[in-house]
């Protein structure tokens, strides 16, 4: 019995490639004979990490199939051919009309993404979903099978690693940094949260910046409107687009940040509000999609995206101590239901039953 994990594109630093990689060294100490196939393989990972697509063996019955669906592709449909049992692990697939205007293949790919999803309702005997958020979306396109939620593994281990000083000198000036982590992209609402730091710059605090640390690459026309609309508030010598980093650039943005704000609109899991945590900065978000989810009834949660109210409650905890300090001894506590061990022994736990089913 083999266990191959499929997914479409498997890259350097991205959450879906670091759970997969993280769950085939899990497998693998198990005792799991395991590989992972991927029609595009970064050349950016060890080697070894992954095979092509094209060379995978053909599985057999009691061969198990951990796919891992999060956008539109032609895998999606393949794997449902093979006639051995399956399990998708589904990471959700962001709305596609957030693209519409910016970016036709993404716009595609999140349209055939979310397709697909509902047409596999019937292909796997087992789900595992990131976030409750997720498993909900699955019930709602009409899957039947078990769905287990299990949160996706973090590498905590490489957190520890030296950032990068220069940044940390940089940023290091005495100004308020507030701090949002995540490719610049539609459903992210970065407007927003350039809106809500117009507000706490231009009323409260004179002395802050608002780092935008994330890729933008395919989404340069979002970031160009971006970048006019800060300008249009009189405050674009204050926004910081980091554009593509370094993990010990991004490293060095957590160890700076005041303040995590997010006013995402759709997120799957967003494991940078875990990075927060880790790194002990007090969280504000507003509560959309998976966000109040993988808060777990820590952070700060906000009911919309009202900019003043968001401005404010920066400034409040910033300003109150004891605030502050609640804030992120409840992120400590929360932190732990993602350890690296326990999410391992549930998902480890589950893949024994399921093969001694």
């Amino acid at each position: 019995m083999r266990i191959f994990q499929l997914l479409p594109v498997i890259a350097f630093g991205d959450a879906v490639g670091n759970d997969t990689r993280a769950l085939k060294k899990a497998l693998l100490k198990a005792g799991y004979e395991t590989e992972i196939y991927a029609d595009v393989v970064d050349g950016r990972l060890p080697r070894g990490t992954a095979r092509p697509y094209g060379r995978m063996p053909r599985p057999e019955r009691d061969d198990v199939i951990l796919y891992h669906l999060s956008t539109g592709h032609s895998m999606n449909y393949g794997v449902t051919r093979y006639p051995c049992r399956k399990i998708i692990m589904y990471h959700n697939v962001t709305p596609a009309n957030y693209f519409d205007g910016y970016n036709r293949d993404a716009y595609e790919n999140c349209r055939k993404g979310i397709r697909a999803a509902k047409g596999m309702r019937d292909a796997a005997e087992f789900c595992f979903a990131d976030s409750e958020y997720n498993r909900q979306e699955l019930i709602r396109y009409g899957y039947r099978c078990p769905i287990q939620v299990l949160p996706i593994l973090i590498p905590f281990e490489d957190y520890a690693k030296e950032p990068t000083n220069k940044v940390i000198r940089t940023f290091s000036d005495g100004k308020t940094n507030i701090l949002f982590t995540g490719r610049i992209v539609p459903n992210k609402k970065q407007e927003d949260l350039i809106l809500a730091f117009f507000y706490y710059h231009r009323y409260i605090n004179r002395e802050s910046r608002l780092i935008l640390a994330g890729s933008y690459v395919g989404m340069e026309r979002y970031k160009n409107r971006l970048e006019a609309y800060a300008k249009e508030l009189g405050i674009w010598d204050c926004v910081y687009f980091s554009g593509m980093s370094r993990f010990q650039d991004i490293l060095a943005y957590y160890r700076v940040a005041d303040v995590f704000l997010s006013m995402s609109e759709h997120e799957g899991f967003c494991v940078p509000l875990v990075e927060a945590m880790y790194f002990g900065i007090p969280i504000i978000a507003r509560d959309t999609s998976a966000i109040g989810g993988t808060l777990g009834g820590s952070g700060i949660l906000l009911s919309d995206n009202d900019p003043m109210a968001a401005a404010e409650m920066i400034d409040r905890v910033i300003t109150d101590r004891k605030l502050k300090e609640a804030v992120i001894r409840n992120q400590r506590i929360r932190l732990k239901d993602f350890d690296n061990k326990k999410v391992e022994r549930q998902f480890l736990h589950t893949m024994e039953q399921f093969v001694g089913r």
